[in-house]
């Protein structure tokens, strides 16, 4: 998988978009992507070369120390929390339906909370 085919699958979910915080020009191969939700402005992907293509993204305590422990290519998160964010290196023992299973979960927890109407009592 290429990098732009990587921040393709990032972009194709809804209300999200493709910012470079820390690089002016996004050409440069060194330059970090950040895939933002539009409502909250978090980050749920960040992307970058770093000895191979590799894709920050957060994760549940428990099943983040799992996927270390089962998949080589999935180490804590590289300038992240450790705790809450694993680093995953593309293309190598990650299944691509694991590795977009991990996508989904990171937009899931850091997607913008749904306000509901106040309870009554």
């Amino acid at each position: 998988m290429t990098r732009r085919e990587l921040i393709d699958l990032c972009l194709s979910y809804g209300a999200v978009y493709e910012d470079y915080p820390f690089d002016l020009d996004p050409t440069d191969p060194e330059a970090w992507t950040l895939v933002r939700h539009v409502g909250n402005k978090k980050t749920f992907a960040f992307i970058y070369e770093r000895n191979g293509l590799c894709l920050n993204l957060k994760c549940d305590p428990l099943r983040a120390e799992f996927l270390r422990q089962v998949y080589a290519a999935v180490l804590p998160g590289y300038h992240l929390n450790k705790t809450h964010w694993n680093t995953v290196y593309v293309d190598r023992d990650v299944p691509m339906e694991t590795l977009e299973g991990m996508i989904r979960e990171s937009f899931e927890l850091t997607r913008p909370k749904v306000r509901g109407k106040k309870k009554e009592y």
